[in-house]
């Protein structure tokens, strides 16, 4: 490629962020060496590095530009509060390689296409798949460009080898899934991998089954690299839900429960939590009747993704007992409950029975929570790390409500303060 050319490009980084893509016009004549900056905000003490990523007229990645911000004064921290960091990188402008083709991904809520209809003496479908469901892995970074496996989970597959037809929900051709004849009660398969990026018109995924039943799966949403307009439905409420002045009650629950249901298929996740800034003031509350991604974005505005950590009863104690009128509570998905008494966890419940101090639980929350972001402390505790793989929340609320709804009030009761 020679100049003159107009570029077009965004900045990636490390944490999966992308900035806007824009146009950058080089001048004169041969190969030219462009250098780009940008600024990024970051809450707290921070380090990562920056991308160039050139989208045309030829498709190409720059080096990774390194950045590092200390900031003083404290780790705890405040509110929104943010500090800017610079970073750069070069690209220069070379012969283009061919342009990679992308499997195109399926286009948002299409209609419904049935399996096809025995005809004449022809014998019916077999229903092979009794119930399945499908979840979402990153494979690369949290935000676009992303790639990403359907992961599916097959139960009452009858005995013996059986090979299973199977598409995106709006693709035109069937897959094949061939079972082995050893297969137990429930079958894992990846069924498709993915990717997209920003200018991907698509944000909801569901796998339907060539049988007699027209059997569908879950639906997984997805928001970060492409989002409906604010008045696209996703779901309904049944009842008006509700957040309560310590920045938890049923909004948080809700939130909570989402995000546990989105990574527990693949990190094995037995909680979430989640705090008050993850279900910002005022627009949290959800109103009884149609759920429209406008109101999940109230709810959800930043979008973060969701990971797994690991963590025994003591530690989970130590930070649940962080908690006060400022930075609220840290509110559970259900199963979970513990009550506090002057900043200490007096009771501390997982289904049920007592959390011992030396039970290991694996803990979902977004990425931000756990970083220490939040109010809350980090949580580094060696070799903690479990899974980071998971959907963004708002992506995961969303899902629950395509799934569940109508979709009721968690009545808020999680948390029991004293004192």
């Amino acid at each position: 490629m020679k100049a003159p050319v107009a570029l077009k490009y965004q900045w990636t980084f490390s944490d999966g962020d992308r900035s806007k893509v824009r146009t950058y016009r080089v001048g004169g004549k041969g190969i030219k060496t462009v250098r780009l900056s940008t600024s990024l905000k970051v809450t707290g003490d921070a380090s990562g590095w920056g991308a160039v990523r050139v989208l045309g007229p030829a498709r190409k990645t720059s080096g990774k530009a390194p950045f590092a911000v200390t900031c003083t004064g404290g780790d705890t921290y405040t509110g929104d509060v943010w500090h800017s960091v610079k970073t750069s990188a070069e690209y220069e402008t070379a012969t283009p390689a061919p342009t990679p083709t992308a499997t195109p991904a399926p286009t948002s809520s299409p209609a419904p296409t049935p399996a096809p209809t025995p005809t004449g003496t022809e014998s019916p479908l077999p229903n092979l798949v009794g119930k399945a469901r499908i979840a979402f892995e990153r494979t690369t970074a949290s935000k676009c460009p992303l790639t990403f496996k359907l992961h599916g989970r097959l139960e009452g597959i009858p005995a013996g080898a059986q090979s299973i037809q199977y598409r995106l929900v709006g693709a035109k051709e069937w897959k094949k899934l061939d079972v082995p004849a050893d297969h137990g009660p429930v079958h894992n398969a990846v069924l498709e991998t993915l990717s997209l990026d920003q200018e991907s018109t698509t944000y909801s995924l569901q796998i339907e089954f060539n049988q007699a039943d027209r059997l569908r799966t879950n639906i997984i949403y997805y928001f970060e690299c492409a989002g409906p307009k604010g008045s696209k439905q996703i779901g309904v409420a049944a009842d008006d839900i509700k957040r309560d002045s310590w920045g938890g009650g049923p909004v948080a629950e809700l939130v909570a429960d989402a995000m546990l249901e989105a990574v527990q298929p693949v990190s094995g996740a037995q909680i979430a939590l989640v705090s008050k800034y993850a279900v910002r003031s005022p627009g949290a509350e959800i109103k009884k009747g149609p759920v429209t991604y406008e109101q999940l974005y109230a709810t959800q505005p930043n979008g973060l993704h969701v990971d797994t950590w690991s963590m025994n009863g003591s530690q989970l104690k130590w930070l649940l007992g962080h908690a006060n009128k400022e930075r609220g509570v840290l509110t559970p998905s259900a199963g979970l409950r513990y009550t506090l008494a002057n900043g200490e966890v007096t009771a501390l419940t997982l289904n049920g029975a007592p959390v011992t101090d030396t039970q290991v639980i694996k803990v979902a929350a977004n990425y931000i929570l756990a970083g220490g972001w939040e109010g809350f402390p980090q949580w580094k505790w060696p070799d903690n790390s479990v899974a980071h793989n998971g959907p963004d929340d708002r992506g995961a609320l969303a899902s629950y409500f395509a799934d569940h709804s109508p979709v009721r009030a968690p009545k808020g009761d999680r948390v029991t303060i004293r004192g």
